[in-house]
């Protein structure tokens, strides 16, 4: 896949069908994005799980923070990621490992590799990177309200 740029259609269905987010890098400071999104993915209903080996057993915005991704005791929908471009392999090498396995791998702004994106695409499952979440967040709105509207409406022409 390209991911220099992504349709509509599929950025919103990876962001309707998910319910339950692990966001791998999250962190207990309010001060970072990473903070910031699982207050806006709980905000929206979602059922977030913040991963991070340092803060393991701590609290998040009333979530329990885990340290792998193995260590979550339900099946996770999305993998949201908050680390530097060269850990997404290995956080591609944990998704592969679970059992089952999510519908996608997100990479946030500045979060690139695409031989780890290649090694979770030929598993089936989809990714996106370098890409914010809540950003894109506004497409579920359009497919839940305008359910005839799909493919690339990236450009919205007055």
């Amino acid at each position: 896949m390209n991911h220099d740029a992504y349709v509509n259609a599929y950025l919103s269905e990876i962001l309707a069908v998910s319910r339950n987010v692990a966001v791998v890098g999250a962190s207990t400071s309010d001060h970072r994005p990473s903070h910031w999104i699982c207050g806006f993915l709980l905000g929206k209903g979602y059922h977030v799980f913040p991963v991070n080996p340092r803060h393991a057993g701590e609290t998040l915005l009333g979530q329990k923070v885990y340290a792998t991704l193995a260590d979550i005791p339900e099946p996770i929908d999305l993998v949201d990621v908050f680390r530097r471009s060269q850990h997404l392999d290995a956080v591609v090498d944990q998704v592969l490992a679970l059992k089952p396995r999510p519908i996608a791998i997100w990479g946030q702004l500045g979060v690139r590799n695409d031989a780890a994106a290649a090694k979770a695409e030929s598993a089936g499952i989809k990714v996106v990177m370098d890409r914010s979440l809540v950003s894109e967040y506004p497409l579920v709105y359009e497919l839940t309200h305008h359910p005839q509207a799909s493919g690339d409406h990236s450009a919205h022409a007055a």
